[in-house]
């Protein structure tokens, strides 16, 4: 692992409630979120597990009980910036994507590679799990501010969806911390 050159400033929080409707995925604005090994309390995403879904189907039939590592969701300032701008829009809000933790200062950070780590002042480590693909549902939060705007959502997002993570140590989170990024040091794969 490598301390990289980048420190990333939280500059939004929220969370996706748990028990929100199916079709729901709007994140509610927070200064602060506490986490433990599920994630953010109360959050839709919480817990060690969850059921497979439709990403993972080549491997488990639906609801089959795995690792969560999708408990947060973590985006680019810079690249809702972006988004917003290719979809025609002033600004694209964080909760109508579900975020969880929205940063500014790491480039392309919807490709850092998987295991990079983003560590807080008080020792919160997230590990980044893979590359959060673009889909239907922020799609829908959009076109319920802004009709006519959700279909531009998903090819505006591709590449800048941001990343999916899990909690490898506790901690607290506020908006205006600083968090420092590691890399694994590997090789990267090319068969």
């Amino acid at each position: 692992m490598t301390l990289a050159p980048y420190e990333a400033e939280v500059t939004w929080l929220g969370i996706v409630p748990a028990g929100i409707a199916e079709d729901r995925i709007d994140a509610i604005p927070q200064d602060r979120l506490e986490f433990d090994m599920g994630g953010a309390r109360g959050e839709h995403h919480y817990g060690e597990t969850r059921a497979s879904c439709v990403r993972v189907t080549m491997l488990y039939a639906k609801g089959t009980e795995i690792r969560n590592v999708r408990q947060v969701s973590i985006l680019a300032q810079e690249d809702l910036d972006g988004i917003a701008a290719d979809m025609g829009l002033e600004t694209l809000d964080p909760a109508w994507l579900g975020a969880s933790v929205v940063v500014q200062g790491i480039p392309d950070l919807s490709h850092l590679p998987p295991s990079s780590r983003l560590q807080g002042p008080n020792g919160l480590t997230l590990t980044i799990d893979m590359e959060n693909l673009p889909c239907i549902w922020p799609a829908k939060e959009i076109e319920r501010d802004h009709p006519g705007f959700g279909k531009a959502f998903k090819p505006a997002a591709e590449g800048r969806r941001g990343v999916t993570a899990w909690v490898e140590h506790p901690g607290e989170m506020t908006v205006g911390d600083r968090l420092r990024l590691f890399v694994p040091t590997q090789k990267p794969w090319c068969p």
